[in-house]
């Protein structure tokens, strides 16, 4: 049993015989003793003075007093106000660390029988992965092995965005620009679709400026204005910090209506929306070319993913999935829970709730996101039959899916309480905000290069390469590249918004996912010396030692925690748990590492335990980075 777990036993069993009260384990917590006192775990009881009845220091010695008698790693206690410290034998993590050696399961708490769902990734096929994509990617591959890890049956797809307006600007702008452009070497398929999403961008503003040029003229009160787009921005502005003259009323009214008018009768656009209705009506042209080039998109996405490390069990995409949800529309009016409106189109009204209005249906009868959401649900529920489904979306999308989950338990679906949407936050690099219609968006492809090429210029500085071939020292490179890029992106909480420094990230000093994978390195080192001089570092080889430092009693404790940080990972959905998680132990083994000798231990004991506790730190580092999906050195 795990170490916490009997002293909470302990105090469980305490209050029943010393108090005769029914205290709940789970009501029972223990934080680690502040470094001021004696101690490695404490248990705070002024919770719990209702129930003893008694003074503060009286029940915190009286507990104490049973758990020393009745618990066998407890050595001794003392009691700081209400603060009972407990102080655990030696042997105990001697003991433990030879649990953790035995422990062939080491990573994989015990199954559940529960089926979870992880969406994930959500690219469109007009344009390649970006750096958005690469933080959602990261969460939601290791979310699903860190629920995996915590014994859930998870299943990971993909809900491409593959049909729709901007999918045909990308098609349109090939067919006329392209000159039957095909992916090659040096431009992949998901980055060719979007050159011609660049391209369409280009030659559509060009024509919204044609058209104002040419209609300015039908507004009176923007005669003589020079440059209408300066106007627009300078009165907004304006706008914004005080009132505007009546003249400046009338113009930006006529501005507006001049803007809207050209942004949707650029010919460009109407072309974009026919070939849509064209796409939707089976045109054996069209469709053609939408095969060809979301093929050549979806080559690119392999290439993609594989570099990055990340897979999923099975696709969805929109093109098959549009038009699902007009039967739950349908399902819906019947029961009560939506409601149409005069012109026909279907709402819900979820103002009880705090929120407004939401609309399922145009009165036109054609889908909306939330239609084709609904029906999705639905579908992804009867092809797997989860409870929990998390979706890894942005959190510009916090009130969708606060609507569909309470859309889908109106309707009674038993999946809709496990709806879960991990939100999180834009990622923006030292250059600014991106923005991919105007082609200064990262591509995920060329930022994982630079990366590569940061690693291998920080290795050779740093001298940490020797005796590797050319292969060897490209893959090191790679797996350094991508655990820093991983690691940076996904220790701090999803739903903050972050800043990423590629070239902070890369350090080998100071949290970073560098640091954690030298030390995973380091350790490998060690034992490759361990097996090459020949030392018995099993169990047996030092039992009955009980003179621990204080440090290597520490790492120990941390080292035996893995279980219980991967449940709490899965529970929050954080990866940052994890990654914390990782770089503690990596920072407590540097600790053990400067202060304890190990080859130059006399006490051939003390060595053996030094190295056995080595080799279960590389383990529980290898276990909580491949979580996060990043992986570790054997040699750096």
């Amino acid at each position: 049993m795990d170490l916490e777990k009997k002293v909470v036993q302990g105090i469980a069993e305490a209050f029943k015989n010393v108090y005769d009260a029914e205290v709940a384990e789970s009501d029972i917590n223990l934080q680690p003793t502040k470094k001021d006192f004696e101690g490695d775990l404490t248990f705070v009881v002024f919770p719990f003075l209702r129930v003893t009845k008694a003074k503060p220091e009286q029940t915190a010695e009286a507990i104490g007093a049973y758990l020393k008698e009745h618990v066998n790693a407890v050595s001794d206690y003392n009691v700081v106000n209400g603060f009972l410290n407990l102080v655990f034998n030696k042997s105990v993590w001697v003991d433990t660390l030879k649990n953790l050696a035995e422990n062939d399961s080491l990573g994989a708490n015990a199954r559940r029988d529960e089926k979870v769902m992880v969406e994930y990734s959500s690219p469109n096929t007009n344009k390649p992965l970006h750096l958005g994509h690469l933080r959602n990617n990261f969460l939601g591959y290791s979310v699903s092995n860190i629920l995996e890890a915590d014994g859930y049956d998870v299943t990971k797809v993909n809900l491409v965005n593959d049909r729709g307006i901007h999918i045909c600007k990308s098609m349109l702008a090939y067919q006329k620009f392209g000159n039957g452009e095909q992916p090659s070497e040096s431009l992949k398929g998901d980055h060719l679709a979007g050159k011609y999403y660049v391209k369409f961008d280009k030659a559509y503003k060009e024509e919204i400026d044609q058209l104002l040029a040419e209609k300015q003229a039908d507004y009176p009160a923007l005669a003589g204005v020079e440059d209408v787009k300066s106007l627009k921005k300078e009165i907004e502005s304006k706008g914004k910090k005080e009132e505007l003259t009546d003249t400046e009323k009338e113009q930006i009214k006529a501005l507006k209506e001049l803007f809207t008018y050209a942004e949707k009768n650029a010919p460009l656009l109407l072309e974009a929306q026919e070939m849509l209705r064209k796409w939707e009506a089976g045109d054996e042209d069209t469709v053609s070319l939408w095969k060809q080039m979301n093929e050549w998109v979806y080559e690119g996405f392999d290439k993609t993913y594989k570099l990055m490390g990340v897979e999923f069990d099975h696709m969805y995409k929109e093109s098959e999935t549009y038009l699902l949800g007009k039967d739950i529309v349908e399902e819906g009016l019947e029961k009560g829970v939506f409601f149409k409106k005069e012109d026909n189109s279907v709402w819900i009204d979820l103002s009880d709730e705090g929120l407004d209005e939401k609309l399922v249906l145009r009165g036109d009868g054609t889908a909306v996101y939330m239609t084709q959401d609904m029906g999705t649900a639905d579908l992804k529920a009867n092809d797997y039959g989860m409870k929990k489904s998390i979706y890894v979306v942005g959190n510009e999308q916090d009130y969708h899916f606060k609507v569909l989950q309470l859309i889908m338990k109106k309707l009674g679906r038993d999946y809709a309480d496990g709806i879960y949407h991990l939100s999180y936050g834009m990622v923006d690099l030292p250059t600014g905000k991106m923005k991919s219609r105007e082609g200064t968006v990262v591509d995920a492809d060329d930022l994982i290069q630079e990366m590569i090429d940061t690693a291998e210029e920080r290795t050779k500085e740093s001298g940490k390469i020797d005796n590797f071939t050319e292969e060897e020292a490209k893959e090191l490179y790679r797996m350094l590249a991508l655990g820093a890029l991983k690691y940076y992106l996904l220790k701090v909480d999803p739903r903050k918004r972050m800043l990423f420094n590629p070239k902070e990230s890369i350090d080998f000093q100071g949290d970073t996912g560098v640091y954690i994978q030298y030390n995973h390195a380091k350790i490998q080192a060690l034992l490759r010396r361990a097996e090459k001089d020949g030392i018995d570092y099993s169990p047996a080889a030092f039992e009955g030692l009980t003179a621990l430092s204080a440090v290597e009693a520490d790492l120990v404790a941390l080292l035996a925690k893995v279980g219980d940080k991967i449940s709490e990972s899965a529970r929050d959905y954080a990866p940052s748990v994890m990654a914390s998680y990782g770089f503690d132990v990596a920072k407590a083994y540097s600790k053990v590492y400067a202060e304890m000798p190990i080859f130059n231990e006399e006490d051939s004991k003390k060595k053996a335990f030094r190295i056995a506790l080595s080799e279960q730190t590389a383990r529980v580092i290898k276990v909580a980075m491949n979580l996060i999906g990043v992986e570790v050195p054997n040699r750096m």
